[in-house]
């Protein structure tokens, strides 16, 4: 039977071809080379799926059987997988070559070093006890979705600050982006903070307790609270708007991986 590592790693090659594509794009700028380049990615994230399906199935072979969505290495796998899923499902608004070349850029780096990094650990273990619950899944989920959206607002916040003609689309376009993004990203992670503290109270006793992650996932929200506010209220538009997003994926990057390195809590498993 195929592993799951085979297949993954035949979806890292596929997001590769991705990247080829991409840059074969830009340097002909034929349309048939991004209608390629749509049905590669609609097989890689076929492929994807197929792998986080085997290593779940492989996870009850071994008698532990749990979604796979408990470490470090399969947070990324996951992480990954989520940015192509925005992207499959939302093609027609993300249909401009240098957004999607760098959101599978951004697949393909994580999917990459899940798989290539010798401090990655790749293999099965058993939840801890503070994980064996349900609101697993409905929590990282949703805060992993909430991540992939605000990698695509920080893709149109942070091109809006080096446009050019022919290649980038234009300031309402990527503002348009950039504001859609945020909505389905905020309102993920909201649902993923309001599970976490209910999962937190399950696994701890305490729905809050001041965690590194806790307390920098706090952050996040309220940088994109302040990016809706701005819009809604103040009428906030153009550079203000995108510096705002890209603000607010810095502390994306903090929360997942900043924490995981630099800080130590109840989310230190997660390593």
């Amino acid at each position: 039977m195929i592993s799951q590592h085979t297949v993954l790693g035949a979806a890292t090659i596929l997001y590769v071809l991705l990247f080829f594509l991409h840059a074969l794009y830009f340097a002909l700028r034929k349309d048939r080379v991004m209608a390629a380049m749509w049905y590669v990615l609609y097989a890689a994230f076929a492929v994807h799926s197929a792998g986080i399906a085997l290593r779940w199935a492989e996870s009850y072979r071994l008698g532990i059987g749990h979604a796979p969505l408990s470490n470090y290495y399969e947070s990324l796998i996951f992480f990954s997988w989520s940015i192509s899923l925005l992207l499959v499902t939302m093609r027609k608004r993300l249909s401009y070559p240098v957004i999607t070349f760098i959101a599978t850029a951004l697949s393909l780096f994580l999917i990459a070093y899940a798989s290539l990094s010798p401090s990655v650990q790749k293999g099965i273990q058993p939840l801890i006890p503070a994980l064996q619950s349900n609101w697993l899944h409905v929590h990282v989920i949703t805060c992993f979705l909430a991540y992939a959206a605000f990698v695509i607002s920080f893709v149109a916040g942070g091109l809006y600050f080096i446009r050019s003609k022919g290649i980038v689309p234009s300031g309402e376009i990527l503002e348009e982006i950039n504001y859609r993004s945020i909505i389905i990203g905020f309102f993920m992670l909201s649902s993923g903070i309001l599970t976490g503290a209910v999962w937190a109270h399950y696994a701890w006793g305490s729905y809050w307790s001041w965690d590194p992650k806790e307390t920098w996932s706090l952050i996040t929200w309220i940088v994109y609270a302040l990016f809706l506010h701005a819009r809604f209220v103040r009428g906030w538009k153009g550079r203000r708007m995108a510096a705002l997003s890209v603000i607010g994926f810095a502390c994306v990057i903090m929360t997942y991986f900043g924490v995981n390195f630099f800080l130590s809590g109840l989310h230190s498993y997660a390593t």
